[in-house]
């Protein structure tokens, strides 16, 4: 089993899909590839430190996560070797980067963040540049010289590669406008979430109180962060209308990428939830969408 995040920052993993990253690991050990591909490089996300220093510091941030977190971490690399800056233009070349991410990696499930449907509701540039991405390279995934202008390959002799099924995660800068159909609890995954975001502290203890946006008041000790987190995690639930204390996470099916079969997904997603998960409705979009 081989799952992929691509996410817009640092620290967007941790706060969307790492409880099933951990269920998924715990559940199959050495037979999972996780791996977490991160768009931007970070250096805009501060207010006193220099682009140059915040991004070596998150960076360094998100390495810690991943050790913890036991998945791979890979940082988006332009065909010239420089990364893609936050509030960048969604340009070919990192379309064409971004393909070449997803193919070498041959993902059977990749998670991303989800584009808008209702236009009045906010967003965040990057994490809407990212699903843009996904979407717009989706189709091309299995399409060899989509871009061997720009990867260079052997034009002459091709193998078929595996197109992921691709999911949408919770977005919080688009809260109030969040769908979902599959629910995972990820309450005993909740421990090594906490550590795993922890781990950018230079966010959470500074950047976001700073800019205001989450009502997360600077927590200085691990223990004030998992009262945020669990606070936080609280209030997706009440903007998915999902009752309870334990911790969830949601995803929504796209078909963007593989159709995948309802009993698959059931099969494949640890710590899936029957209920509150939607899977009659779920089911009957899928059937609609395997029909040629």
């Amino acid at each position: 089993m081989k799952i992929l995040n691509v996410h817009a920052h640092f620290d967007d993993f941790e706060l969307t899909a790492g409880g099933t990253f951990e269920m998924w690991r715990r559940d199959l050990g050495t037979q999972l590839s996780a791996r977490v591909l991160v768009f931007t490089d970070g250096a805009a996300g501060h207010y006193c430190r220099s682009r140059e220093e915040t991004a070596s510091i998150r960076l360094v941030e998100q390495k810690e996560s991943a050790k913890i977190g036991g998945y791979e971490f890979q940082l988006l690399k332009l065909p010239d070797g420089s990364t893609f800056q936050e509030g960048g233009v969604l340009t070919r070349l990192a379309l064409g980067a971004l393909w070449k991410a997803i193919r070498a990696f041959e993902p059977d499930y990749l998670f991303c963040p989800p584009l808008p449907s209702d236009p009045l509701m906010g967003v965040h540039t990057d994490h809407l540049t990212v699903a843009e991405a996904v979407r717009r390279v989706a189709y091309l995934i299995n399409v060899p010289h989509a871009f061997s202008d720009i990867f260079p390959t052997d034009e002459t002799h091709s193998e078929p590669l595996k197109t992921p099924v691709i999911l949408n995660v919770y977005d919080g800068y688009m809260f109030g406008a969040n769908q979902y159909d599959l629910a995972v609890d990820v309450e005993e995954a909740f421990p090594v979430i906490a550590q795993c975001a922890y781990c950018h502290r230079s966010q959470f203890q500074e950047w976001i109180p700073w800019i205001g946006r989450h009502e997360i008041r600077g927590p200085t000790t691990f223990e004030e962060w998992s009262a945020a987190l669990r606070g936080r995690m609280a209030r997706q639930r009440q903007d998915m209308g999902v009752a309870g204390e334990r911790a969830l996470e949601f995803f929504t099916v796209t078909a963007w990428g593989a159709t995948p079969k309802l009993e698959t997904l059931k099969r494949d997603l640890p710590g899936l939830c029957l209920d509150p998960s939607r899977l009659a409705a779920l089911g009957e979009k899928l059937l609609r969408w395997g029909v040629l």
